[in-house]
């Protein structure tokens, strides 16, 4: 009989320097499959850092020698972490949830939509461009969050990435996802209008990740 490990959730208040994150999600995401150690959902914050994804191109770095730049296993292009923007990074076992990268994916995208729509936003997909986009209209659409994995023997580290409060003006330092059209930008839930503290995003996250990955 297999017993099923409860999900630990973890937080973090202060700033985790982004080499110390990866090194914990690798020690972690080999635990989980090595050892049987708990899935684990880490909610926490950057200093302010550059990402480049496997498919970032050098020309998408505009700024590099404003915040540090670190070449990450993670898919997708380039991206920014920092103050007021909420990281998820998930360790979940998807050889026991049905062996589906494209469904996880799926899944990681339905959770932010739906902790969005705790206030009254609505995220959506869009095709061919990765993350989850608010309408601003006439014609312009805004990037709330990214969403970037890495699956290393079925178990997944990396994640999301909520814009919450952050300085949306580091985004300019980088082309955010290799998206470079002018009616495509990058917003928050405070350039929106939603004065949500850190704590209320992570009881939204929390409560939306239980309704679309049952735990």
């Amino acid at each position: 009989m297999t017993i099923k490990k409860k999900i630990e959730w973890r937080f973090s208040d202060l700033p985790v320097p982004y080499p110390e994150a990866v090194v914990e999600m690798e020690a972690r995401a080999a635990a989980i499959r090595e050892t049987g150690a708990p899935e684990m959902v880490w909610l926490l914050e950057h200093p302010p850092v550059y990402t480049a994804g496997t498919s970032a191109e050098p020309k998408e770095l505009l700024e590099g020698a404003r915040f540090p730049v670190y070449e990450t296993g993670r898919g997708g292009k380039y991206t920014y972490h920092g103050p007021g923007q909420r990281v998820g990074y998930v360790l979940l076992d998807l050889e026991r949830r049905g062996a589906d990268i494209r469904k996880y994916v799926h899944n990681l995208e339905e959770w932010i939509i739906r902790t969005l729509a705790h206030f009254n936003l609505c995220g959506e997909r869009r095709e061919g461009r990765i993350g989850i986009w608010i309408d601003r209209g006439a014609g312009r659409e805004d990037k709330i969050a990214a969403t970037g994995v890495r699956v290393r023997k079925w178990v997944t580290y990396h994640g999301i990435a909520l814009n919450v409060d952050p300085e949306l003006e580091h985004f300019r330092g980088i082309v955010p996802c290799g998206i470079m059209e002018a009616n495509y930008g990058v917003t928050s839930l405070a350039d929106l209008g939603v004065t949500a503290t850190m704590a209320d995003i992570d009881l939204a996250l929390q409560k939306s990740f239980e309704d679309v990955f049952g735990d």
